[in-house]
């Protein structure tokens, strides 16, 4: 049923999806449809979180390879399989991760791209050390809104997504990212400058008194 609910919403949209078209689909009664879902929204969301489940499945066996050396080819590894996604995904391109039906279906406390912005920082730590802090989350999800903005636009260019929009859409997390996290000394927060130590000339003792005028 989920297949075929993929099927669909590429077809007709979110809008215009049915039980009674999703049962014609996957030719199965209507009532083998409201025996595991109680309306086109929850089946739309089983079919986001096996999307979202998919998509983490794909940054692992990417993230596993030996040609991502720092933390910003796991980036752009996310990246290129959030456009894989769009490309080869049935339903993908039209639900994305669910916001066109519900910001929170996800996770009713947070909204889909924060969901996904935790899950990059998940897969970012465990595999490249990054610290797992509240400014990494923070970083990750305002990238994660440019690249879903920017992604949208240009697969509403061209059916196949606009090579120059992606192009941008990378350079431009990735020096967003670059600037905000990579110069941190542990990737969480700035470095902490030491004063100067002051050279031993000048280094005076508060137990003596000072010189008194001649």
């Amino acid at each position: 049923m989920l297949d075929a609910c993929a099927e669909l919403v590429d077809e007709v949209g979110y809008e215009g999806l049915t039980t009674t078209l999703l049962a014609e689909r996957a030719e199965v009664a209507i009532g083998s449809v409201y025996q595991f879902f109680p309306d086109k929204r929850a089946i739309v969301q089983a079919l986001t979180l096996r999307t979202m489940e998919s998509y983490l499945q794909r940054l692992d066996e990417r993230f596993a390879s030996d040609d991502l050396t720092h933390w910003w080819d796991g980036v752009d590894a996310g990246i290129d399989e959030y456009i894989s996604m769009h490309r080869t995904v049935p339903g993908f391109r039209t639900l994305h991760f669910g916001d066109v039906v519900d910001l929170h279906l996800l996770d009713e406390q947070r909204d889909n791209n924060g969901v996904i912005a935790d899950q990059l920082a998940r897969v970012l730590t465990e595999r490249f050390g990054l610290a797992d802090v509240p400014d990494l989350r923070f970083h990750l999800e305002i990238a994660v809104e440019v690249a879903d903005a920017l992604i949208k636009l240009a697969f509403r260019r061209k059916p196949d997504g606009d090579d120059r929009v992606l192009a941008e859409a990378k350079a431009l997390i990735r020096d967003y990212l670059h600037r905000q996290v990579d110069f941190r000394g542990d990737a969480g927060h700035r470095p902490v400058v030491q004063p100067a130590k002051p050279a031993d000339d000048q280094i005076v003792d508060a137990t003596e008194p000072a010189a008194q005028p001649a």
